[in-house]
């Protein structure tokens, strides 16, 4: 898996879930999609809350996500 499978994508966190996941809404498509916080926000311990505009990671298929940035 390598960059040419990943899309850069904004979207809202709508629900926080144990383990650094939440549910975030994608706002091209209003899909709901399973994402989890990058290794530097972690690192950093960047808070992430309900509300939230994110911008992520995602892959091809669009099941699940990884968060990047918070704006």
């Amino acid at each position: 898996m390598g960059k040419e499978n990943i899309k850069v994508v904004a979207g809202m966190v709508t629900e926080a879930l144990p383990n650094a996941s939440f549910r975030v809404k994608l706002s091209e498509t209003n899909e709901e999609v399973l994402a989890h916080l990058s290794g530097k926000m972690r690192m950093y311990r960047i808070k992430v809350v309900v509300g939230d505009t994110v911008q992520m990671e995602v892959s091809l298929d669009g099941a699940r996500g990884r968060i990047t940035r918070r704006s």
